[in-house]
């Protein structure tokens, strides 16, 4: 039986996020201005009320300013005893007088500050949480939370079980269209809940001895193709997400967009052994009684009750399981195993286009597949390392906290590129007499399987018209459960002359990184592994190739992200071949050509390691 899971979140932030900008017009800074406290207070009161008259329980997630409010947290008490609501703790919403006062910042970021002032800071909103309430949390929570500071939080609180732990994909493009201003860069984690590994808060953990003791969920549901080829801000379930985004009729004040991004969450279920997960995490900043981004107060408002209300209505027709985030971590880990994968066959909801995205996450790697690209692999994370990436003042990566990229067709191009170089992208060319095809030009759907522990991509066939053949092509893309590796068979169905033989050639172009700049390549190396003429390639801009008939495997190890990644091959008459890259093109490029005729197949894998 399908079961669509809900988390539903509300802080009570008494300074929430650019409130004070607005309340304040203009009156010199001051966090502690009655009005908007009382204000802030009355929005938590209506989210609150919003989710309880549709017969939904909530988690209340108490803020440092909010634990000094006595109003604040006797609502957090009356709603535990009437409503079943759990009083968790966030590690949003620190800014007040008594935080600026100790700790003398503007900084408001968990994760950005140094190790020191986290546990301190933990301490202090920990232990007065329990001061108020007489017992520690079982859930807490920030935009980013990185592996030293939740290892930390279940060390010494061991009572915390689930945690908000990653915004999915904010990174540049956040950062982007918010005029260069949010450095908050987490691109690269998880869409939906998992159980984020001690080494990283990103990478899932594989067993019990990577497990950090805690279940993670995403700050928001997104929609996972909007969000992935624009601002992830203007497209989650979050109501008013979709009235930043203008995804709204401005006469009628209602959006589809908004249930039909629901019920794709829901849809989830099919690729996820019946399992779906969507979550709402809300402070009162969003329902200013000034308005914001361009609607007025009513409509933020409505666009609340209209969201919780259509959770309500899924709730009473038996569509909906409300949860409490500590109840939602006992049924997460009762329900999944470290190696089973999440997957998300995602269609375009929003612009008409039926663009397809396929997700896949799993403890060794994250992976994009773009149907409209022939399904290309768009975006690729190699979690199998593990990567130590420590975060905040005092670190290497102050406000970078994303896990780094082998190929991010955003950041570094994908097919399409300028007249030179090329983008990172994993796809495959067909030649004859002359002609050449990359798959990249082919669009096609999706269909989705599984076989035993096998999740399995089967794709249209595409028709490629060279002028002496015709061929028709079909792929498939698997990805076996705990392998770290990607299984790619390029199957011709039918050719206009089956006699003809086609070139194929399999290929990667990689690279790593978190942002749009290059990173140096000089530590990377290349490798043709083959019983003769094996190659080594240390990168050097060089623009350097090497091959070898009947390569074992080719490769390339990456040591500032302790990743090797390889290709290997069956196929007739395969050969092998890396390729260096240039200053101006900083990739590198492994892949096999071969030959195909009708009925044949032609098969490669992607595989990722850990380098040491």
């Amino acid at each position: 039986m399908e079961q669509f899971v809900i988390n539903i979140i509300h802080r009570p932030e008494m300074v929430p996020e650019y409130a004070e900008k607005v309340t304040g017009q203009g009156k010199a800074e001051d966090l502690g201005r009655k009005a908007l406290l009382t204000e802030s207070l009355d929005i938590f009161k209506t989210q609150q009320e919003c989710a309880h008259k549709n017969g939904l329980k909530t988690t209340i997630q108490m803020t440092y300013a909010s634990l000094f409010n006595d109003e604040a947290v006797a609502l957090a008490k009356e709603h535990h005893a009437r409503y079943g609501d759990e009083i968790g703790l966030t590690l949003l919403g620190l800014p007040c007088e008594q935080f600026r006062e100790k700790y003398k910042t503007k900084d408001f970021c968990i994760w950005m500050f140094s190790m020191e002032d986290k546990k301190a800071i933990v301490r202090d909103v920990f232990e007065k949480f329990y001061d108020r309430f007489g017992f520690y949390p079982e859930s807490t929570g920030s935009y980013y939370m990185d592996a030293e500071l939740i290892n930390f939080v279940k060390e010494e609180y061991p009572s915390v079980k689930c945690a908000v732990a990653t915004c999915w994909e904010e990174g540049p493009k956040a950062y982007h269209t918010c005029n260069n201003s949010w450095y908050t860069f987490m691109d690269g984690g998880p869409w939906a809940p998992w159980i984020p590994s001690r080494q990283n808060t990103h990478a899932p953990a594989a067993n019990a001895e990577e497990d950090s003791g805690i279940v993670a969920i995403p700050h928001l549901s997104r929609d996972l193709l909007a969000c992935y080829d624009g601002n992830g801000s203007n497209f989650g379930t979050h109501p008013q997400n979709v009235l930043r985004g203008m995804i709204y009729d401005t006469d009628t004040w209602e959006y589809p967009y908004l249930y039909n991004l629901i019920d794709q969450y829901r849809a989830l279920a099919k690729y996820n052994n019946g399992y779906a997960y969507n979550m709402m995490f809300v402070g009162p900043g969003w329902m200013n009684k000034m308005g914001r981004w361009e609607a007025p107060y009513e409509l933020l408002k409505k666009s609340y009750e209209d969201g919780c209300a259509y959770y309500g209505q899924l709730k009473k027709e038996g569509k909906l399981v409300d949860m409490t985030m500590s109840e939602f971590a006992d049924y997460y880990r009762e329900k999944k195993h470290y190696t089973e994968p999440e997957c998300a066959l995602w269609r375009d909801i929003l612009y008409g286009s039926k663009k397809q995205l396929f997700w896949y996450c799993d403890p060794y790697l994250r992976a994009c597949v773009n149907m409209d690209q022939g399904g290309a692999i768009v975006d690729l994370r190699p979690y199998v390392a593990k990567l130590n990436w420590p975060v905040g003042i005092g670190t290497p990566h102050i406000q970078d906290a994303s896990y780094p990229f082998l190929i991010q067709e955003k950041y570094r191009a994908g097919y399409f590129t300028h007249y030179a170089g090329e983008g990172t992208v994993r796809s495959a060319k067909l030649s004859c007499g002359g002609e050449e095809v990359d798959l990249c030009l082919c669009r096609t759907k999706a269909h989705f399987s599984q076989e035993g522990n096998d999740r399995i991509l089967t794709l249209d066939p595409v028709e490629v018209v060279f002028a002496d053949v015709t061929v028709k092509l079909q792929t498939v893309i698997t990805f076996p459960e705990g392998k770290s590796c990607i299984k790619m068979e390029r199957r011709i169905l039918e050719m206009s002359d089956p006699s003809a033989d086609v070139t194929i050639n399999e290929y990667m172009v990689g690279c790593y990184g978190t942002t749009e700049y290059p990173e140096d390549m000089s530590s990377l190396t290349l490798r043709v592994e083959a019983r003769a003429d094996s190659a080594v390639i240390p990168y050097e801009y060089r623009c350097r190739e090497a091959g070898a008939a009947d390569a074992q495997r080719v490769s390339c190890t990456l040591p500032p992200i302790d990743t090797v990644v390889s290709m290997t091959c069956q196929g007739r008459d395969k050969a092998g071949y890396v390729k260096e890259g240039y200053a101006f093109s900083p990739m590198f490029t492994l892949g096999y050509t071969g030959k195909l005729q009708e009925k044949e197949v032609f098969t490669t894998w992607l595989n990722l390691e850990k380098a040491d």
